[in-house]
């Protein structure tokens, strides 16, 4: 890990050579010095003092449309991520289900604001109008996402594309590493590091699947659904369904 260089010493230089050298120098030292699950946090909060936005998070995905937000730099970063995984839909969720990224750069009207309109509505209402979401993985396989959201609308510039896409490549390498030293196959122990208040809507889902007969991701469409309706997160359903607050009902 200590060779580890966000470009090649031969590659012609993107715009910010400088800065991104200091990015990635960075980011060498963070690989190489054994920071372990500190290591894509780190990496998070470089991304927001370096670049023009104004808040960072990382979520990693799971198995049956689940996910467990890993970091968030501030409340509303977090807020955002929840309210992606509560209605199932944002550029988080369509970057992760396409391994591509998904640059939302007006959500207070045109393309991006009709193609998620209630998810566009909350990000509006927490002062976020601009989302960039990174899928974090290789070969059209994401295992999370890096978000990055700003408060005013209006694309990254190139400048900070070239941070951004090389941040999101350094997260994945540190995800990597941390799967690797939990050993083969044991993603629970890597996934576990994540701030899983999640595991309430796993048990939430599972009790759904048996009430109502469902597979696990009908089972979380409803909890959704419900959560929806009351303006709730899905994490807030999740506790009234365990807390026998909630029954569900054919």
């Amino acid at each position: 890990m200590g060779d580890f260089s966000l470009f090649p010493e031969d590659a012609d230089p993107p715009i910010g050579a400088e800065d991104l050298k200091r990015l990635s120098l960075a980011f060498t030292g963070l690989l190489s010095g054994g920071s372990g699950i500190n290591a894509p946090a780190a990496l998070c909060r470089a991304c927001v003092d370096l670049l023009d936005i104004t808040g960072a998070s990382v979520s990693l995905g799971g198995d049956n449309d689940a996910q467990a937000l890993w970091w968030s730099s501030d409340p509303v970063a977090g807020r955002l991520a929840e309210a992606q995984y509560t209605l199932g839909v944002g550029p988080c969720q369509s970057a992760l289900a396409l391994a591509a990224p998904v640059l939302a750069a007006d959500l207070t009207g045109g393309t991006d604001a009709r193609r998620w309109p209630v998810f566009a509505q909350q990000a509006v209402e927490l002062g976020v109008r601009a989302v960039f979401s990174l899928p974090l993985g290789s070969a059209g396989l994401a295992v999370g996402t890096l978000d990055l959201y700003r408060d005013r609308p209006g694309p990254l510039s190139e400048r900070d594309l070239s941070f951004a896409f090389p941040a999101a490549d350094a997260i994945t390498t540190a995800l990597l590493v941390l799967q690797a030293q939990d050993g083969p196959g044991d993603e629970a122990a890597w996934l576990g590091v994540a701030e899983s208040d999640h595991e309430e809507v796993h048990q939430a889902t599972g009790m759904i699947m048996v009430f109502l007969d469902l597979d696990a991701q009908q089972a979380l469409a409803r909890l959704r659904a419900h959560a929806f309706t009351r303006s709730q997160s899905v994490t807030q359903a999740a506790r009234d369904v365990l807390a026998g607050r909630v029954t569900f009902d054919e």
